[in-house]
C-alpha cells in the first residue's frame, strides 16, 4: 500500500530509526512499524555525549542476544575526519572553506575506493548514516604538521592543495574505525 502512495511522487524516502517514520525532506508522509528483523538500539543505551557510541555500562554488559552481538560489532564506528584551517575563515566566505573540506573528503574516499573500510562506509546499508568529524587547526603550519603526523602513522588521507593559489586548505582521512584514527585528533577542537 505504501508503494502505491509514493509511486506518483517518485520520492526517495529515508527511514528514521529514532522516530519510526518515513521522512521525505522535512515532511512526514506516513508512519510505519519497523520490521522485526530491523535491529535498533534503545535510546537508554546511548551515551548523552554521543549519537552513535554505547554508554560504558552497555559496553560492560555481556552479550545475551543477536541484537547485542550486532551492537558490539558496530560499536567501533567507521569515521572520516575532516580538518579545516581556521585562519581561512577570516578572509574567505564560510561556504568556500566548507567546499575545501568537501573536496578533500571526496578525494580521500575516491583515492581509497577499493579499501574495505571505505567500501563498508559507502555501502548501501551505511550510506545514509555516515559519521564525519570536522575539526579545525589554526593555520597552514598546523595542517602541514598534522599531515606529516598522519603520514608517519600510516593514516591514509588527502591534504587538499587549492589551485591556483597552491597552498594547503584542509585534509580528510579515508574512513577508519574510530579506535584506530581518533588518537591522532585528540588535541584538535571541533570546527565552529
Amino acid at each position: 500500500m505504501a508503494a502505491s502512495l509514493f509511486a506518483p511522487f517518485r520520492c526517495t524516502c529515508a527511514v528514521s530509526q529514532s522516530r519510526s517514520t518515513i521522512i521525505h525532506s522535512t515532511r512526514v508522509w506516513a508512519s510505519f512499524s519497523p520490521p522485526s528483523s530491523l535491529s535498533t538500539r534503545p535510546l537508554s543505551r546511548l551515551s548523552p555525549n554521543s549519537m552513535s557510541q554505547p554508554s560504558s555500562a552497555a559496553e560492560s554488559t555481556p552479550l545475551t542476544s543477536e541484537d547485542d552481538a550486532v551492537e558490539a560489532q558496530s560499536s567501533d564506528v567507521l569515521v572520516q575526519y575532516v580538518v579545516l584551517r581556521r585562519d581561512l575563515t577570516d578572509t574567505w566566505p564560510v561556504g568556500s572553506v566548507v567546499t575545501q573540506g568537501c573536496h578533500a573528503s571526496v578525494s580521500a574516499i575516491w583515492s581509497n575506493k577499493d579499501d574495505p573500510h571505505t567500501l563498508q562506509y559507502c555501502s548501501p546499508e551505511n550510506i545514509d548514516s555516515m559519521h564525519k568529524v570536522t575539526l579545525e587547526v589554526k593555520g597552514e603550519t598546523q595542517i602541514l604538521n598534522l599531515s606529516a603526523k598522519l603520514t608517519a602513522g600510516g593514516i591514509a588521507h588527502k591534504l587538499w592543495i587549492e589551485q591556483p593559489e597552491n597552498f594547503p586548505t584542509c585534509l580528510a582521512t579515508k574512513p577508519y574505525p574510530k579506535s584506530i584514527v581518533s588518537p591522532y585528533f585528540k588535541k584538535l577542537k571541533l570546527c565552529k
